[in-house]
């Protein structure tokens, strides 16, 4: 894994910070008539909203950062590299479909789905088998990770289903796919600089 650029530590560090920051100023623009506990972030994206070129930047800026990202992960598998990139596809696709202002769209529900299911299966996807391999890419965090996603959007089903606090459970499992890509990359930069010889 030595040769991940140390820049992928950027792109994938920017990523959850720029996602979240978009969503609290766009949060904080709309004012008291937004409710982050029980809507979507995809509210604050509504062409029409007070924030929404906020949020919208926001959506771009996380697409950019997935995509530079799975491209300078070149020692990763490649189908988990692609679910990753896809993963940042769809964030853009998002950002150019935003939610009307009235209500769903049925394009903009389906882009993100597909984001989720992308974000959601590229840990496992990447997972390597060898015990040589960085921590982050071993089976266990893997699968443990990509069943903390799932876990996370039944939350949010279950929330949307009950109408209760689906803000919050999407700010979960949202922050968390944003959030790994770059435990991915810490971890296959920290392995490339301890001996192999001391490796677990």
């Amino acid at each position: 894994m030595s040769n991940v650029p140390r820049w992928v530590l950027l792109s994938s560090g920017c990523a959850p910070v720029l996602f979240t920051a978009g969503w609290v100023l766009g949060a904080h623009l709309v004012g008291p008539a937004y409710d982050p506990v029980t809507q979507t972030i995809s509210v604050l994206a509504a062409y029409g909203e007070s924030g929404f070129w906020v949020m919208t930047g926001a959506l771009l800026a996380l697409g950019i950062c997935h995509l530079l990202t799975a491209w300078g992960l070149r020692s990763v598998a490649v189908p988990g590299r692609l679910a990753l990139a896809g993963g940042g596809v769809t964030a853009l696709v998002l950002a150019l479909l935003p939610a009307p202002i009235s209500g769903g769209s049925l394009r903009h529900g389906t882009a993100a789905a597909i984001g989720f299911a992308l974000l959601a299966l590229w840990p496992v996807l990447s997972a390597d088998g060898r015990e040589s391999a960085p921590w982050a890419l071993r089976r266990v965090p893997s699968i443990t990770a990509t069943a903390v996603m799932v876990a996370g959007a039944a939350w949010f089903l279950v929330e949307t289903q009950r109408h209760g606090d689906l803000g919050i459970a999407e700010r979960f499992v949202t922050g968390v796919q944003s959030l790994w890509p770059f435990v991915v990359v810490a971890s296959c930069l920290r392995h490339a600089k301890v001996p192999q010889e001391t490796r677990v």
